[in-house]
């Protein structure tokens, strides 16, 4: 688990990378986050700008993928707003900028950022440099995910009667078995239906590979440094049968691939995207 008194360092490093995706024209780039170099701390930003080709070549289409998870991801949320959401859960914000990005969400109701403590201390300081007023539609939750219960959301003001979504972005990787199970289970039973969930995860044969990719292997021995280790996968192809056993419908995959063919076209059609990542999304049903 992440270090009590540490703000993510995998925070900071996925929003360097969004904000490098955003200094490009509006023709190159991918995603458009225009708050993520406002979020990054500086040198983070600065060595993703210089070693961007050293990580490609050690890690062929990670930084693709990420980018399209936040295009995939916010046009998802778009998706949403349109269909009537008015209640929005980000798990494990770290430097997530939708809340601030997406003028809807400062209309239409709340959105609670859900947290570990030193994650969003640091947040915390940055945004009030930011912004002259803080965002009153904004409410963030302190939680460490593999230790506390959702629960904590009801006495921060969450209602479990409005159609939701749940982001869950960059997290499942970090998390035991045990704490995503508890977090799928949350959903089901304390949200309204319609109320949808989107993630990502990684597929367990590339955790469990003999020769894995660099940024996996890079990753799982600097776990215990960082606190942050890989841990959690879904096998290949498995995910509407395990989103089906725990209550969902409407299950919807993406992968690598499907990312590559809607957004990876013109002058990126032939970046590559690595393959051993997903996007799912999922509804509540009527009858939980």
């Amino acid at each position: 688990m992440m270090k009590r008194k540490q703000s993510s360092i995998t925070a900071q490093g996925i929003a360097a990378i969004r904000a490098v995706e955003s200094s490009k024209k509006p023709e190159q780039r991918i995603c458009y986050d225009p708050l993520a170099r406002l979020l990054v701390n500086p040198v983070f930003y600065t060595l993703a700008k210089l070693f961007a080709g050293y990580g490609e070549w050690r890690a062929p289409g990670t930084s693709g993928f990420i980018v399209a998870r936040t295009r995939s991801i916010d046009d998802y949320l778009q998706t949403c707003l349109d269909n009537g959401i008015s209640q929005l859960v980000i798990l494990g914000a770290g430097l997530d900028s939708r809340a601030y990005r997406f003028e809807q969400l400062r209309e239409r109701g709340k959105v609670f950022e859900v947290d570990h403590p030193a994650t969003q201390q640091e947040k915390r300081k940055i945004l009030s440099r930011i912004f002259k007023e803080w965002p009153k539609h904004v409410i963030f939750v302190p939680i460490d995910f593999n230790e506390e219960s959702l629960e904590k959301l009801h006495s921060f003001g969450y209602d479990r009667q409005r159609k939701t979504l749940f982001i869950w972005e960059g997290v499942t990787y970090y998390l035991t078995a045990d704490a995503v199970n508890r977090t799928l289970e949350f959903i089901i039973r304390e949200s309204s239906e319609g109320s949808t969930i989107i993630f990502d995860y990684v597929y367990t044969s590339a955790l469990m590979a003999a020769h894995k990719r660099g940024e996996i292997a890079r990753m799982q021995r600097y776990g215990r440094f960082t606190g942050e280790p890989l841990t959690f996968g879904i096998e290949e192809g498995k995910v509407s049968e395990f989103l089906g056993e725990r209550g969902y419908i409407g299950i919807e995959n993406v992968t690598g691939e499907d990312l590559k063919r809607r957004y990876f076209t013109g002058i990126n059609q032939n970046r590559p995207i690595a393959p051993i990542y997903a996007i799912a999304h999922a509804t509540v049903s009527s009858s939980k």
